[in-house]
């Protein structure tokens, strides 16, 4: 017997806060894989907007400049921004673009890769969309360096803006730069910024 269901649209208020398990975050993940779902340390349901087709076209950009990099460096994993993360804190994140160290992947069992990996990446991007919240996306990425990222760029291109994340540090803004270093984090990267600020 062939079980049949059917996807309701639900819209939810702003002054509506849901609260789900990471338990039920993954099954909800699971069965809304349409849906742009996050979850905070709280437990708070968050569901974002898809991103618009020039969001979307300066995120492959940026993914694939990450991509080809670690293609010829072999020190890690590059993922892209449908790839969600269960940190620390017990809250599930996707950034826009994340890099894990080789070793620290490999320690992970299969079962914990193939599901929202347990891991906090040492890489973590934001790329801010029309309809981003700026302050949302400063608070995810303390949240990131807090769960023990240790290096995080929120890119804003609306006022062609950099935000620079690192653990213990004040965070560094710069205006319109034409390429961004990974540092040692990412050892040898260079993001070339100019297709990205078209």
């Amino acid at each position: 017997m062939t079980q049949i269901s059917q996807s309701l649209a639900v819209n939810i208020p702003e002054t509506l806060t849901l609260t789900v398990s990471h338990e039920q975050f993954v099954q909800l993940a699971l069965v809304n894989r349409d849906l742009q779902l996050e979850r905070t340390a709280e437990g708070e349901l968050i569901v974002m907007p898809p991103t618009g087709s020039d969001t979307g076209k300066r995120n492959l950009d940026i993914t694939g400049q990450l991509w080809l990099w670690n293609r010829q460096a072999k020190l890690g994993i590059v993922f892209d921004s449908s790839t969600g993360f269960h940190l620390p804190d017990g809250s599930d994140r996707f950034p826009d673009a994340a890099w894990i160290r080789q070793d620290r992947w490999d320690a992970l069992s299969i079962e914990q890769q193939e599901t929202f990996a347990p891991i906090c990446p040492d890489f973590v991007l934001e790329l801010r969309s029309k309809s981003d919240s700026i302050e949302k996306l400063r608070t995810k990425m303390r949240e990131y360096i807090n769960n023990g990222a240790r290096l995080g760029w929120l890119i804003d291109c609306k006022h062609q803006r950099v935000e620079i994340y690192r653990p213990g540090q004040a965070v560094e803004t710069l205006n319109h730069p034409v390429s961004l270093s990974g540092e040692d984090v990412l050892p040898g990267f260079v993001l070339d910024l100019t297709e990205v600020w078209r």
